[in-house]
């Protein structure tokens, strides 16, 4: 990676000063998502350390996965030090690969991600542990957009933006960087442009980074079909049903192919899907809208068993399934006497 390196180090005394404030930052949030998990924790143990409170921390426990009954309460600071040791062995041996990265924000008992605050303090602790490394550096890259990620589905829109943003003037101005490092970051700036309303700025992302993986992967790649999918979701938040709805039924059999019909991308396209037909227009709306129920349902009972009914899919899944029910009776009740 020597060729890379194009841009001088930072001083130690400014990795001090980041290095202090990502600690203060990890610490708050850390702090959050204890809070935020204190009704489900009490009374457990950590699945790691087996105390109730952190050895040296002496944090409480959090919960964020899709683990049920008594599994995985955990200790935030459990999960990072397990993490931060298994990368360093792998970067040790030379084979770092995404098994081992993934510990970073994915549950090792249910093998689902965390989400909401407990991610955003996994954020914190990836940061925290890799902000010392070059600029060029491929850690330090995924250290960032993991902290990203993280501020984005604990809902901190504007401050995940500045990261990514930051991530992708840092790649710009480093030579020789592969263009899937580009392409991840811009597919987690137009997520972000979409979510702060910022519409056409995340449609015109969103195309180029589709097309890039496609042109570089081929469609049945798991970067490809994230992509589409992203695509067709700023499609439906402009009312650009059509368009969603060709591009979901081109790329939903590949999802199920490639990925199995429990995986989340593959629940989400069946989401979106369901959307496109609650949203099309009056001539076929009836059979569409009934295919959009029946749709919701299967999804929302699958998502439950394999993510937990704690995730914030479910609320927002079992929100769109309301309203597609109100929305058949609707056209139940306004279909005229004998008619099919």
């Amino acid at each position: 990676m020597a060729e890379l390196a194009t841009i001088a180090p930072a001083p130690p005394w400014l990795l001090d000063r980041v290095g202090h404030a990502a600690q203060q930052k990890y610490d708050e949030a850390v702090t959050t998502a204890v809070e935020a998990c204190a009704e489900d924790t009490k009374g457990q143990t950590c699945y790691i350390c087996h105390q109730a409170l952190h050895r040296h921390t002496k944090e409480g426990l959090v919960r964020g996965c899709a683990c049920h009954t008594t599994e995985g309460f955990v200790h935030v600071s459990c999960l990072a030090e397990q993490a931060s040791m298994l990368v360093a062995e792998a970067l040790e041996k030379n084979n770092l690969d995404r098994k081992v990265w993934d510990l970073w924000h994915t549950c090792g008992l249910c093998k689902q991600r965390y989400h909401g605050e407990v991610l955003c303090a996994l954020g914190w602790a990836c940061w925290r542990t890799y902000l010392w490394r070059p600029d060029w550096d491929q850690i330090r890259g995924l250290a960032m957009n993991m902290l990203g990620d993280g501020l984005r589905f604990a809902e901190h829109h504007e401050d995940a933006l500045s990261v990514y943003e930051a991530q992708l003037s840092m790649l710009r101005r480093v030579n020789g960087v592969p263009e899937v490092r580009i392409l991840d970051v811009q597919s987690n700036l137009a997520n972000t442009y979409q979510i702060l309303g910022r519409l056409e700025e995340a449609g015109h992302t969103c195309r180029d980074v589709f097309s890039g993986w496609l042109k570089l992967n081929g469609e049945e790649d798991e970067s490809t079909i994230r992509a589409a999918l992203n695509c067709a979701t700023i499609f439906i938040s402009l009312q650009r049903f059509e368009e969603a709805k060709s591009l979901i039924r081109k790329m939903m059999p590949v999802a199920l192919r490639v990925l199995g019909q429990e995986n989340y991308l593959t629940l989400q396209m069946r989401w979106n899907h369901a959307r496109t037909l609650s949203r099309t227009t009056a001539v076929r709306a009836f059979d569409d809208i009934r295919e959009a129920v029946t749709t919701l349902e299967e999804t929302e009972g699958t998502m439950r068993r394999v993510l937990g009914g704690a995730h914030p899919s479910i609320a927002r899944i079992e929100e769109d399934l309301r309203n597609a029910r109100a929305a058949l009776r609707a056209r139940e009740e306004a279909q005229p006497s004998g008619d099919a």
